[in-house]
C-alpha cells in the first residue's frame, strides 16, 4: 500500500521504482512529485504510485553513493583515513553510523565497515564542523 504523496514532509528519502533511484521528497509538480538525489544534483519528476519509502538499504547506498562523489572533491588532512572517525556524543546520526559499522566489524564485512566510517566522516563535516572551532 502506497502513501499517498502529500503524507511526505519535504526531506523524505523515497525510492522511485520507475527510475530506479533514491530521492528526497522536494514537492509537488501538479499531479507529479518533485524527487533530488542525496547530496544534490539535478531533480527529477516521478509519479506518485512509482514511490515507496525508502528501505534503510537504499538510503545507506544512495547516501554512500553521494558521500564518494563529495569525498572524491575534497582534500583529505594527512592520517585522517588512518584511524576509524568517533561518533559525536548525544548524535543520533553519528550513534546510528557508529553501530552500523560495529554491526559490520561483527559480521566481518569489511566493505560494509569503510562505508560507514565514510559516511560517518561525510556526516561529522557537514553537521559538526562547527563544534571543532
Amino acid at each position: 500500500m502506497r502513501t499517498e504523496p502529500a503524507a511526505y514532509e519535504p526531506g523524505t528519502v523515497l525510492y522511485d521504482t520507475a527510475a530506479a533511484k533514491v530521492g528526497e521528497y522536494r514537492g509537488r509538480s501538479g499531479a507529479r512529485v518533485m524527487l533530488r538525489p542525496l547530496g544534490g544534483g539535478r531533480e527529477w519528476e516521478a509519479e506518485p504510485a512509482a514511490l515507496r519509502p525508502a528501505t534503510d538499504r537504499e538510503r545507506l547506498g544512495a547516501s554512500l553513493r553521494a558521500a564518494n562523489d563529495r569525498t572524491l572533491a575534497a582534500p583529505r588532512a594527512p592520517g585522517e583515513l588512518e584511524r576509524p572517525p568517533l561518533p559525536v556524543p548525544d548524535c543520533e546520526a553519528c550513534a546510528w553510523l557508529a553501530d552500523r559499522r560495529e554491526a559490520a566489524r561483527a559480521a566481518f564485512d569489511h566493505s560494509a565497515v569503510t562505508d560507514a566510517n565514510v559516511l560517518l566522516r561525510q556526516h561529522q563535516r557537514k553537521e559538526h564542523e562547527e563544534d571543532k572551532a
